[in-house]
């Protein structure tokens, strides 16, 4: 049987595209920075310390708008369905201890495909000033259905050049989710969702059993990049992007190897053993 004859065909409301959730408040504390580092085995001191939030904190303030900004475009009973695609971060400073952000999000297109359909949300994060933090594209897919032909915009492309293939790694960093990884990212980052804590609901989704959060295996190759790449410097992390192309597990072993790719740029894939984890995986450095 064909991938499109396991599809449902669903309709999208591409009246929501474009209209934005309402502004979530987001107070930055110490405490919250360095549970979140804690969470994600970060070494980096500043971080264990919340002098300043690792990169991927920038999801912890707009989690909670990105569900119903896809909601607002996807038919709501298609929740279920719905897993992280991809993610891509544009840093325009650091997130810091008693800042206050305002947050919103809004859809800004869809696709459907064979074996499902994507919904392409845009978020940003402001300072109380209105100082702009970071942007955010996170692409949410939505496992066998089909809203039809391409409606929107799309994410801004971030794919991994098979020709970089020819020149050698600059780095390779190997590290290990632990067992309980899960269960401790889950509270730091406020993301409840039971396929990471419930091995019966996990594997009543079709998982092998419960799998770490993609954003926390994210976490683990942003902090990797900026040992390796960037001195630890979080001030020097421009753009972080990826595409999650299978479950980690809690006890397995990560390898991500980064090539250089231009001034300050490197495309990077995470593997376990000879699996594709993270496709597509680019870091921009200033």
């Amino acid at each position: 049987m064909s991938a499109a004859a396991n599809t449902t065909a669903v309709t999208f409301d591409a009246s929501g595209l474009g209209e934005w959730t309402d502004v979530e408040r987001f107070e930055v504390t110490g405490e919250r920075i360095a549970e979140y580092a804690a969470a994600t085995n970060d070494p980096i001191e500043r971080h264990r310390r919340g002098e300043i939030a690792p990169p991927v904190f920038a999801v912890v303030p707009v989690f909670m708008s990105m569900a119903p900004a896809a909601l607002s475009v996807a038919p709501v009973e298609l929740l279920m369905k719905l897993v992280h695609g991809e993610q891509d971060f544009h840093f325009h400073r650091p997130i810091y201890p008693g800042d206050h952000l305002a947050v919103r999000a809004k859809p800004i297109g869809f696709t459907g495909r064979d074996n499902g359909s994507t919904v392409v949300i845009y978020a940003e994060t402001r300072a109380d000033d209105g100082e702009l933090v970071n942007e955010q594209w996170m692409t949410a897919f939505f496992r066998k259905v089909d809203a039809g032909s391409a409606v929107g915009e799309k994410a801004p492309e971030h794919r991994f050049s098979e020709s970089l293939r020819e020149q050698a790694p600059a780095v390779e960093v190997g590290q290990h989710i632990d067992e309980d990884q899960t269960f401790r990212y889950s509270p730091a980052s406020g993301d409840p969702m039971p396929i990471h804590l419930d091995e019966e609901i996990a594997r009543m989704s079709g998982l092998p059993g419960i799998i770490n959060h993609g954003l926390c295996t994210l976490a683990f190759t942003s902090w990797a990049a900026l040992t390796e790449l960037a001195d630890g410097e979080t001030e020097r992390m421009r753009r972080l992007a990826v595409r999650f192309a299978k479950p980690v597990l809690p006890g397995q072993d990560i390898s991500t190897r980064f090539w250089q790719a231009g001034n300050s740029i490197f495309a990077y894939e995470t593997t376990v053993g000879d699996d594709v984890v993270l496709k597509d995986g680019l870091v921009v450095l200033s």
